[in-house]
């Protein structure tokens, strides 16, 4: 087959979407523009973020996350059980598998599968340090998040207020993802602004992990069931003092299509007007 034509899957993550290469047996690198033209919703494929799967010489593979900016970002909790689903589904490795990524070796399971969809569990980088107050909670993990409380979610303006707090030299040189959360009787529901994407994503598999971190901290509380616009995903860990060690995020993932793209077409921009 020609260089030109890009086989991809698409899969998403309580709809938290990702493009997913096999890159195992090689390929073509990607310049930025290209892997934002795919990302884009109007005039690509549309996708969150782009994901391949390359060869790795400590694990099953390696996982390199691009945002929908076209650039390589930091570890993707809903891509890393996508890419999961993706890698048992092309036989790169069975249910239980090890891989790596941005924040290091990440354990892998599928616990259910039935056609194209799948229960995924996923162990994420124990979080040892954070900085928090009674009104917001900075940490990272796997990638940087700043959680806070507000009254009105539903309504709330996510991608203006988002935006304010991602771009805040004075919260983090290099931008931060935001999630705002509100505590609802014993139920904590989550949305959040994406740095990289620079808009609201339905899901997010390391703001949820971030989510859950906060509602223990704040709340006390032990189970952590975090309601998001794109679904439910369940985080697990122990609490030793003040420290968040075997964490882990499951949730359900879903393979929607495979696909080809020529990748030498000339993507249409839009215009100025």
């Amino acid at each position: 087959m020609q260089s030109n034509i890009l086989q991809f899957s698409k899969y998403h993550g309580t709809g938290n979407d990702f493009i997913i290469l096999n890159r195992m047996d090689g390929g073509q690198k990607l310049q930025p523009d290209t892997i934002a033209a795919l990302c884009d919703r109007h005039l690509g494929i549309g996708a969150d973020g782009l994901i391949e799967l390359w060869p790795s010489s400590v694990a099953e593979f390696k996982m390199v996350y691009y945002n929908a900016d076209g650039f390589v970002g930091s570890m993707c909790g809903n891509g890393g059980r996508s890419v999961a689903a993706f890698a048992f589904t092309e036989r790169i490795s069975n249910k239980e598998m090890t891989f790596e990524a941005f924040d290091g070796l990440h354990q892998a399971s599928i616990l259910q599968h039935d056609t194209n969809d799948y229960f995924v569990d996923i162990q994420m980088a124990d979080v040892l340090s954070y900085d928090c107050d009674g009104n917001r909670l900075l940490v990272d993990t796997g990638s940087p998040h700043y959680v806070c409380q507000v009254d009105n979610l539903s309504e709330f303006d996510v991608v203006e207020q988002g935006r304010q707090i991602r771009f805040d030299k004075t919260i983090s040189q290099n931008g931060v993802n935001v999630n705002f959360i509100q505590k609802k009787g014993h139920q904590v529901f989550m949305r959040t602004y994406e740095r990289g994407v620079e808009n609201e994503t339905l899901s997010c598999g390391t703001g949820v992990t971030a989510a859950a971190i906060a509602a223990s901290l704040w709340f006390g509380t032990e189970q952590h069931e975090i309601y998001t616009r794109g679904g439910d995903l369940q985080v697990k860990f122990i609490r030793q003092d003040q420290t968040f060690r075997n964490i882990q995020l499951l949730g359900p993932v879903q393979k929607v299509f495979d696909g080809k793209i020529n990748i030498n077409q000339k993507f249409t921009s839009i215009r100025p007007i």
